[in-house]
């Protein structure tokens, strides 16, 4: 695999390993500059199957969204992944994924009106944002939890702006957010403005109008004059 040699590997070919990720991100810009509507990324684990509340839920969300006019990004693989996807067909929306090469075959679902697959993560993830206004996730295991921290640190950073994260699953997610009070919270290593990043609901109407309202406010506000955001 293309990431394992680079991380592990001292081979000397690093013209070739740095061409490849140029590639990757360039073919992924293109893409994504291609998607001619607003999109939400949606995350959760591929280890589940129809009749999993995580995969009807993730269904229903990619057939909302795309009801309202949003593309549905995934990782284009199978379970939560394939169920967004299916929704937003299922609903005539766009529906987008961005697959990965793993050493067992992610293979893509077959509800993909775009796809691309990417040899290297940091690529990818790459794309998952900068394609989408905001992220839901739903149950999912070391995936989704990299994928969760991940945004949250490009948001507490302003790496990105008005980035809704929403975790669908108040059962699931519960006990992470008590865990977040009850430890880093408690010694300080995080804030208590850190937390209002987190969106908790069981409700898809609501999961959908956090992400659509956070991006028609945003739309609304002025636009910030080159130089002074990086002064703030």
């Amino acid at each position: 695999m293309d990431d394992r040699r680079i991380l592990e590997a001292h081979d000397g070919d690093i013209p070739a390993h740095v061409a490849a990720i140029a590639k990757e991100f360039r073919d992924g810009f293109e893409l994504v500059d291609s998607i001619d509507r607003p999109g939400v990324t949606i995350f959760g684990s591929a280890r589940v199957a129809e009749g999993h509340p995580a995969y009807d839920g993730a269904r229903d969300l990619g057939r909302r969204f795309a009801e309202r006019g949003w593309a549905v990004i995934t990782g284009g693989g199978g379970g939560v992944m394939e169920a967004a996807n299916r929704g937003a067909h299922e609903a005539g929306g766009c529906s987008i994924g961005f697959n990965i090469t793993l050493p067992f075959e992610q293979m893509s679902n077959p509800y993909l009106d775009v796809e691309y697959e990417f040899g290297h993560f940091y690529s990818r993830k790459t794309m998952l944002v900068k394609a989408a206004e905001g992220f839901v996730l739903l149950p999912g295991g070391f995936g989704t939890l990299d994928e969760l921290f991940e945004s949250l640190t490009l948001i507490q950073t302003g790496k990105v702006r008005n980035f809704p994260v929403v975790l669908f699953g108040s059962g699931f997610w519960g006990g992470l957010v008590d865990w977040l009070v009850e430890q880093p919270l408690a010694h300080g290593t995080i804030s208590p403005d850190d937390l209002e990043l987190l969106h908790v609901t069981d409700d898809p109407d609501e999961a959908v109008e956090t992400i659509l309202g956070c991006y028609e406010r945003r739309c609304a506000e002025p636009p910030v004059a080159a130089g002074k955001e990086d002064a703030q």
